[in-house]
């Protein structure tokens, strides 16, 4: 079989794990080997990849068959998309193979370096990805609250998502009380209670309680501040928290505004979502990232 393409991009990874089968062999894993093997042998019309194993080595093909209509078809063309020489298999009872994510994490903890990974996860499914290179994307966030919330919401929404390519996390915080330090003050105002913020050996307003106004340093947002004009007449002296402006990261990624209610904006591979972003907005924001650095991605 000619290669198609899909077997030469990275992530590699199928649609279904129910359109992958798997069978041990006696013979060898080589294409030739394999071709002769399973050539002309019946396969299930939705099965498109075959795991094969021989004792401890694995080898990965896909299949064409004569027909995708009757129940089951022979076997007409063979691809040998990864060989025993470059292939592991892992047991992760705790992996989901319908994720791509949970994929591509699998096999750099178990496997990293190698080509093809076959995983054997949660309820026995048995899926695959190949040349794992996930998408690695910066998600900068302020921290308190602990854990950083836009970090902690993201890496759950990827647990579970089936339609995202494989994409890799990586935290840049900040951390209030330390922006708080690089501008000394006798007293700070923060946007709540929420995050938990003091700093030591000076005075700690909350905005959201409309204190009464003293000299202080404002450690929050554009929108703190235009509350603090609002209740003050006057704009305070601040310590810009948003991460939105935080500079410049290479790579894609993810953050958060404050001015931002109800959308999310993409601008120069970063996304942005709203202070309080919902599991949706930022799964949006996810799939834009993915269209702007990896637009050829989609499941094998």
């Amino acid at each position: 079989m000619t290669a198609t393409g899909a077997s030469l991009r990275p992530n590699l990874v199928p649609g279904e794990y129910r359109g992958v089968a798997v069978t041990e062999v006696s013979g060898d894993l080589d294409e030739a080997s394999l071709t002769a093997h399973f050539v002309g042998r019946e396969a299930y019309r939705r099965t498109r990849f075959i795991v094969v194993r021989r004792g401890a080595d694995t080898a990965v093909i896909s299949v064409r068959k004569a027909s995708e209509e009757p129940l089951f078809s022979p076997i007409t063309e063979v691809e040998l998309l990864v060989g025993a020489d470059d292939c592991v298999f892992v047991d992760c009872p705790e992996v989901d193979t319908a994720v791509p994510s949970a994929l591509g994490r699998a096999a750099l903890a178990h496997a990293p370096g190698a080509r093809g990974v076959v995983v054997r996860g949660s309820y026995g499914h048995i899926s695959f990805i190949l040349d794992p290179r996930p998408l690695r994307v910066t998600v900068r966030e302020v921290v308190p609250p602990h854990p950083a919330k836009l970090f902690d919401q993201t890496r759950r929404l990827l647990d579970v998502a089936e339609h995202l390519p494989p994409i890799e996390l990586v935290a840049e915080v900040v951390d209030l009380s330390d922006l708080a330090r690089s501008r000394p003050s006798a007293s700070y105002l923060l946007p709540c209670r929420g995050g938990g913020v003091s700093v030591e050996s000076a005075s700690t307003f909350y905005l959201d309680e409309r204190p009464a106004h003293v000299p202080w340093t404002l450690i929050g947002c554009e929108r703190s501040q235009q509350i603090h004009e609002w209740f003050y007449g006057e704009r305070a002296d601040q310590v810009d928290i948003c991460p939105r402006t935080a500079g410049v990261t290479d790579g894609p990624v993810l953050t958060k505004c404050c001015l931002l209610e109800h959308h999310i904006e993409v601008e120069d591979g970063q996304a942005v979502v709203p202070w309080g972003a919902s599991l949706a907005q930022i799964g949006d924001a996810l799939a834009a990232l993915a269209l702007a650095w990896e637009p050829t991605w989609a499941h094998a």
